[in-house]
Order: structure tokens, then C-alpha cells, then sequence
């Protein structure tokens, strides 16, 4: 069932029942934190390997610091400039965090979302929520409530539809065990941006098993077709009989080639349209008959590394298991 009801969705979270939330990144798949049977339930309905974590969500800094037994300065100076936002801090975590949650590892990856509504339910509960991506493992991000109800609304009791995800590309997430920090997971908060506040961090952004955080995958957030990242020009005359067959499917950043079966994710240009657009638009293409998708990066700066690296894991096929927020 879709709807914005946000005292329904409290009271189901509070019996230890699922519900589909939303962000400005993607939708997510909520339980009680604190309750390890409501978050086995996130694993089960999502097909979710136990080996991947799941990210916390908080209703506020004050919120997060109850959930970590320490936050260094430039964690909170973060917290402080991005929060509520895509920024995700990866922080030693407290015994109150069951351990299914962070796939046994000693730290939890905690959030604050910038959605209205999401917020005020984080804000009613006196527990944060834990909250992949509200998709089945492995597959596209959802961005809006329908495609949560085409994937799982049969195995979840409710989706809080909050309208279209404004940011449409998962958190970005940081830790702080390193000099200097790292980034685990490039996405709605740039690079840049993080530099800008605390100076040089360093990137690692895949790990082929064990992760230490959400996201981690080399192979993640793909659609069921075969995606092929390139120069689409070059790549039309490698698929040309697949071509003038009907039977490719292309996502390109501004450029028309001239192709039926065309997403064109932003016309002007913009870095910022063409992330929020992304994952709809691999879901567009994924449901015509088509059996290839050919795409191509975009300029990689700012949130356009966030838009190549989903790119790239999409382009790597299906993981093992079925990756996310």
C-alpha cells in the first residue's frame, strides 16, 4: 500500500514491520534498528547478502552521537555542513547497534536524510532506522514510491510516498580510520565538496567481498539487460544489426543519437539533472525490448564521478549474490 501516512508508518516500524521510506537519494527499506528481528527482515525481502551492511538513519547529529561511541572533529564538522543531506559517516558504533546491521563489522554507517516526511517520522521514533535501498539486491536504486510497489510492494505493508527522490544517487560515505579520511562510496555530496571542508581525502570505492560498507560491490546497481559503457557513436557500430534490429537501448548524458529507444538524461548539460534522472531512466530502458544498453560516462567532476561509478558497477553485471544505500 502507497500513501503518506506518516502515523501508519510509525506505527508499523514500532510492531517491527518494514516500510519504504524516502530520501532526496533513493527510497529506502526501513526497520527499528535496535530490533534484530525487524532488520532480518530487510535481508530476507531484499534477497541482501548478511555480508553487506546496512546504513542508519538519525533524526539529528545529537541523535547519531547517541548511536557511536565517538565522532572526530572532522566527522562532526561534516555532519555539521552536509547534514540533513547524502552524507553518510562510517563511526565505531555502540552495543545498542545489533551487529546484523553492520554485517559484524566494529563500525555503523549513519545518515541523516534531507526528506520532509522522513524526517518527521525519524523525529516521532525514539529508534533510528536501518535502510537500504527499497529494491531487490543488486538492481537499480528506486527514485519514486512506484517503483518501490513494483518490486516489493508485495512483501512490505507499506511505502510512505514522499514524490520523486530530488538527489536520485545514493549518500556519499566517509570514515575516519585513515590519515586522511576516506571515502567509501562517492555520491550526492562530491568529492570537491568534501575537500573543500576538511582538505584531501583518499577514495576506495570497491570491495569484491566483505565490504566494509554499504555500496562497496564492484558489480551493483544494474538493470537484468547487458549495459555497455563507452563512446555510443563507436558502440552504435558495434550493435549496428542489434541496432536496425530495434534492439538497443541508449543513455546518453546530452547528446541525441538518433536512436528510438533513447534516454537522454540532461539536454542542457547539468550534472545535477542528469543524477537525479539516472536510475529512472535505466529502469525505463531495462522494461523496453531491448537487449543491450549502451551508455557513456559523463564529465567526471563534481556529482558526475558518483553518475560514472554507478555506471561502471551497472556495466559490470549482476553480483554474485544480486548493491546500495
Amino acid at each position: 500500500m502507497i500513501g503518506t501516512d506518516i502515523a501508519l508508518a510509525k506505527t508499523l516500524l514500532q510492531a517491527g514491520e518494514l516500510v519504504a521510506i524516502p530520501t532526496e537519494t533513493v527510497y529506502g527499506l526501513a526497520a527499528n534498528a535496535f530490533n534484530a528481528d525487524a532488520v532480518l527482515k530487510i535481508f530476507l525481502a531484499k534477497n541482501r547478502p548478511a555480508f553487506d551492511p546496512l546504513i542508519v538513519h538519525a533524526g539529528s547529529i545529537a541523535q547519531i552521537a547517541t548511536l557511536v561511541t565517538h565522532m572526530p572533529e572532522t566527522g562532526r564538522y561534516l555532519a555539521e555542513q552536509f547534514m540533513p543531506g547524502p552524507l553518510t559517516l562510517l563511526l565505531p558504533k555502540k552495543n545498542l547497534i545489533p551487529d546484523l546491521v553492520t554485517s559484524g563489522l566494529p563500525h555503523v554507517a549513519v545518515r541523516i536524510p534531507n526528506h520532509p516526511l522522513t524526517l518527521q517520522l525519524l523525529r516521532s521514533l525514539n529508534f533510528p532506522l536501518a535502510a537500504p535501498s527499497a529494491n531487490p539486491f543488486g538492481y537499480v536504486s528506486p527514485t519514486t514510491a512506484q517503483h518501490v510497489q513494483d518490486q516489493l510492494g508485495g512483501k512490505i505493508p507499506y511505502i510512505l510516498d514522499g514524490g520523486p527522490c530530488s538527489v536520485g544517487i545514493e549518500s556519499t560515505i566517509i570514515g575516519f580510520d585513515t590519515t586522511p579520511p576516506t571515502v567509501y562510496r562517492m555520491g550526492g555530496i562530491s568529492i570537491e565538496q568534501i575537500e573543500a571542508a576538511i582538505g584531501k581525502v583518499l577514495v576506495q570505492t570497491y570491495s569484491s567481498s566483505n565490504p566494509r560498507t554499504a555500496g562497496m560491490l564492484k558489480s551493483h546497481y544494474a538493470p537484468h539487460k547487458k549495459v555497455v559503457l563507452g563512446n555510443i557513436t563507436q558502440l552504435l557500430q558495434t550493435f549496428s544489426e542489434e541496432n536496425r534490429q530495434g534492439l538497443v537501448g541508449v543513455l546518453s548524458f546530452k547528446q541525441d543519437y538518433g536512436c528510438p529507444r533513447q534516454v537522454i538524461l540532461s539536454p542542457d548539460g547539468n550534472l545535477n539533472e542528469a543524477a537525479g534522472r539516472l536510475f529512472a531512466a535505466l529502469r525505463t530502458l531495462d522494461n523496453l525490448p531491448v537487449t543491450v544498453i549502451l551508455t557513456e560516462p559523463v564529465p567526471d567532476v563534481d556529482i558526475g564521478r558518483a553518475i560514472n561509478d554507478r555506471l561502471k558497477r551497472a556495466a559490470a553485471g549482476q553480483p554474485d549474490a544480486e548493491g546500495e544505500e
